[in-house]
């Protein structure tokens, strides 16, 4: 064996770690690392005999695998898979399930940038989408074909905050023979675990509750250990693979869900309530006890929209707002604003957004973890100038 100790150029490029063999790690360790070295042919042999972990990390880290296992315990789902973002993740539920031909069946509020995967890039592969209505007046049956194979819908949606009967709908897709897909990202598996209703999988926006910090992009998927497995594939096959030190950051800050939920949740109760009586407001979009009855625990969820009642004063809102900032997404442990029109929900025409609701004067609120008079005195100044 060579002594590398008196060759400079061999010594720097051996430095590096050796894993500890007896300390145990507190925290889990990054695995920042693109492959995983094997001591012998036999090896790599048993790892594609399915006996080994990890050989690249495309195809598998301990932190990626970390994180989704945590997020389906908390979902109490069979298995999991991280993904690069939550539409990574929505892609490979989607895919794990449909096939070229497919019809698809979902609510007419879906998010924007999932309505764009659905409606441009699936359609190429001839899965076509079908938006309904989920009030009393409708039923499934009366929109099923014989192609469809999957019912997509919201927990909570964005930007109106409906929750519709999610045990109704979910038990009358079943009934149908369709797979169901829901989308908890707002709601979190701390309020509301779609799976035990029948759904077979459920989809997160690791980027918004899950990693709380407004520091991580990542997406989750959980469900059936089938389904999962399909899906693991396309993440890998696609490349949607997450990074290390994302689903690290993700998995550190899901330790602080349930506190930070709990915080976020009394806060927006107090926002809404707050807004109902402000003459500036001529909506306020918050769910009510009577809608989320079916959830865990007795809380509406962390965020609030609400429409001006003088359209023409939205630019004035944003600009008067100070440590409240307006940005594209959700769900840090800061407040902030959003403004659907212009960001979340751009992919769909003028003609759609009127039909949903979606209007110039309306503002999303995600409320974070402030002190509630701080954030309450913030949003009446700004709606005062």
């Amino acid at each position: 064996m060579i002594d590398v100790s008196e060759r400079f150029e061999t010594t720097t490029v051996h430095i590096g770690h050796k894993p500890l063999s007896r300390a145990a790690s507190k925290s889990t360790p990054i695995y920042q690392t693109s492959v995983f070295a094997f001591d012998s042919l036999e090896e790599v042999e048993k790892y594609y005999e399915g006996e080994g972990e990890y050989l690249y990390t495309r195809e598998g880290n301990p932190n990626q695998v970390e994180l989704a296992s945590a997020v389906a315990r908390l979902e109490q789902a069979e298995a999991g898979v991280s993904a690069a973002s939550g539409m990574g993740a929505i892609m490979a539920g989607l895919l794990s399930i449909l096939s070229p031909g497919d019809h698809v069946l979902a609510s007419h509020e879906i998010y924007g940038g999932t309505y764009a995967l659905l409606q441009k890039e699936l359609a190429r592969l001839d899965i076509e989408l079908e938006c309904i209505v989920l009030d009393s007046g409708t039923s499934l049956a009366d929109h099923v074909r014989p192609t469809t194979k999957l019912f997509f819908l919201e927990t909570i949606t964005n930007p109106l905050l409906t929750v519709v009967d999610l045990p109704f709908w979910i038990r009358q897709a079943k009934e149908l023979g369709l797979y169901v897909m829901v989308d908890n990202t707002f709601a979190t598996p701390y309020l509301v675990q779609p799976i035990t209703f029948g759904a077979d999988l459920v989809v997160h926006s690791g980027t918004k509750y899950i990693g709380g910090h407004s520091d991580v992009t990542c997406g989750v998927l959980v469900g059936s250990r089938p389904l999962i497995a399909r899906a693991t594939e396309i993440v890998v096959n696609y490349g949607a693979s997450l990074s290390p030190f994302e689903a690290w950051l993700a998995a550190r800050g899901l330790k602080t869900l349930a506190v930070r939920m709990e915080r976020q949740c009394d806060n927006a109760s107090e926002v809404a309530r707050f807004l109902q009586n402000h003459p500036a407001i001529s909506r306020v979009y918050y769910p009510s006890e009577e809608a989320t009855a079916f959830f865990a625990r007795p809380k509406q969820g962390a965020m609030v929209s609400f429409t001006l009642k003088d359209e023409r004063k939205i630019y004035d809102f944003y600009r008067a707002l100070d440590w409240i900032k307006f940005v594209p997404s959700l769900a840090g442990v800061e407040t902030s604003v959003s403004h659907p029109v212009t960001t979340s929900h751009r992919a769909f025409s003028e003609e759609q957004r009127k039909a949903a609701g979606i209007t110039m004067g309306l503002v999303r609120m995600s409320v974070g973890i402030e002190a509630i008079d701080d954030i309450v005195s913030e949003l009446a100044r700004a709606l005062e100038n």
